[in-house]
């Protein structure tokens, strides 16, 4: 078989540095259009993403030319400058991210509960939602290592 195919889906989350909410209303459609843009040009499809005010969710494929870690550092240098070009001088991701994977089958429930963070998060808070995700993923953690 000369050919390399695959098609990995993956759930990125992130936070902003310090969970400090950057992202306004007025910033986040054309944030979504810029992430979509650079995961294009990396060859990652994009399913769904949403920028809450301190932390965002990718629904992507991971590309077959590049690690999960050259991924999400694309995004966010590029997006960090981006967003800091629009007047947000002191905006920073945080340095660490999670990253899932997602079986296709499941990929419509991972959509629809990444277009619904914002009832969402009424609820329950992004640190305690990416607990979660470690928790349901099986990733040991330490707490003092997660979030800066």
């Amino acid at each position: 078989m000369p050919q390399s195919l695959a098609k990995v889906n993956v759930h990125i989350v992130f936070t902003t540095k310090y969970g400090i909410e950057f992202i306004t209303n007025e910033i986040r459609p054309e944030l979504h259009k810029y992430i979509i843009g650079v995961l294009a040009e990396l060859h990652s499809y994009t399913y769904e993403l949403f920028a809450n005010p301190d932390h965002i969710h990718i629904l992507c494929t991971l590309p077959r030319t590049i690690t999960m870690a050259d991924l999400v550092s694309k995004i966010k240098t590029s997006s960090s400058k981006w967003i800091k070009i629009r007047g947000i001088d002191n905006f920073y991701w945080q340095d660490g991210y999670g990253i899932f994977s997602v079986s296709s089958s499941k990929i419509v429930v991972v959509k629809k509960y990444i277009l619904n963070q914002p009832e969402h998060h009424k609820e329950v808070d992004c640190k305690d939602e990416f607990r979660l995700f470690l928790k349901e993923n099986g990733i040991e953690f330490d707490e003092r290592y997660v979030w800066d």
